[in-house]
């Protein structure tokens, strides 16, 4: 984990109190803590930092997971596709990450919350001056860093059955590895200051944590409160194997969030209900097609439809 990023960081546990975590560094190269720990002075949790990953996710064993399918190498390999197919030159591949980063201006320090395997975060190193990829699957953090460390990551495709075929990602060399770092964390629990970041984007995640308006919450907390850019984009495939119907913000024929996500959440950026203050103004909306492949015959399309906000 880069030190520099420890001037962000706070207790996950103690929120809404921002409470610093104190570092302590067992080994380090160069500007980078490998092992050690953050320890929070207020409530004495301990948050290990193994191999250059932090574990800042405040849910019990967050560093020794047990393996969902978030954790398993072939879920890994088709995210990594589904992230850097276009670097590969793989004609099945979307352009959807492109499409993403054209929707930010440059400047300032990013936030990729839900950053998976890394691609949008890596584009964010070329315009921002610091990026941060957070995820609660430790092995797309691994994946991720492996790409920021040495800059190519070799990837296993499945091909159909048990037969695969082995293609190397090698980030281009616009990719700033210096100005990005990818950290163990929760959507819902970020462990950031207060109004740290000028450029935010979460993408196909609304729909995947158990409380959507905490994850929102989140977003306007660590934002700032002026020249600040929000993308969310996301299919809204609410399902109640994630989170309650009742916490939905779309997919419901009653109750507060009944109707569409997309209409929803922009309500609630420019200031419905009070929630997300002070309010955001909508620069664009649209839709991107994202795709993700099992193996060599089976892929699936998605439709991610964006907002983008400002304030």
């Amino acid at each position: 984990m880069k030190k520099s990023l420890l001037e962000l960081l706070v207790c996950p546990v103690c929120l809404p109190d921002e409470i610093a975590l104190k570092a302590v560094i067992d080994e380090q190269q160069h500007e980078d803590i490998t092992e050690g720990g953050l320890t929070c002075p207020m409530c004495g949790a301990v948050y290990p930092i193994r191999e250059g990953i932090a574990f800042l996710d405040p849910s019990p064993q967050s560093s020794g997971k047990a393996a969902s399918k978030y954790e398993t190498a072939p879920v890994v390999s088709s995210y990594l596709w589904s992230h850097y197919g276009d670097i590969l030159g793989d004609p099945e591949a979307s352009s959807a990450y492109a499409e993403w980063a054209r929707l930010m201006n440059g400047g300032g320090t990013a936030l990729d919350i839900g950053s998976a395997v890394g691609r949008f975060s890596f584009e964010m190193s070329r315009t921002h001056d610091f990026t941060v990829g957070i995820d609660n699957s430790v092995a797309f953090i691994r994946a991720a860093r492996e790409l920021m460390v040495r800059g190519q990551k070799a990837v296993a495709l499945r091909q159909e059955g048990l037969l695969t075929r082995e293609v190397t990602v090698v980030l281009p060399e616009t990719c700033r590895t210096d100005r990005v770092e990818f950290i163990v964390g929760d959507a819902l629990a970020l462990p950031f200051r207060s109004k740290s970041f000028s450029t935010l984007a979460s993408l196909n995640l609304v729909d995947k944590v158990p409380s959507p308006l905490r994850h929102l919450q989140e977003v306007n907390r660590t934002a700032r409160e002026k020249g600040a850019q929000f993308v969310l984009s996301d299919p809204f495939s609410w399902s109640d194997e994630v989170a309650r119907e009742e916490d939905w913000l779309g997919g419901t024929q009653s109750g507060p969030y009944a109707g569409r996500g997309i209409d929803n959440i922009t309500a609630l950026l420019t200031g419905k209900g009070r929630m997300l203050l002070p309010p955001w103004q909508i620069a664009r909306q649209g839709h991107v097609w994202w795709k993700i492949r099992t193996h060599a015959n089976h892929f699936e399309q998605i439709r991610s439809c964006f907002v983008k906000a400002e304030r």
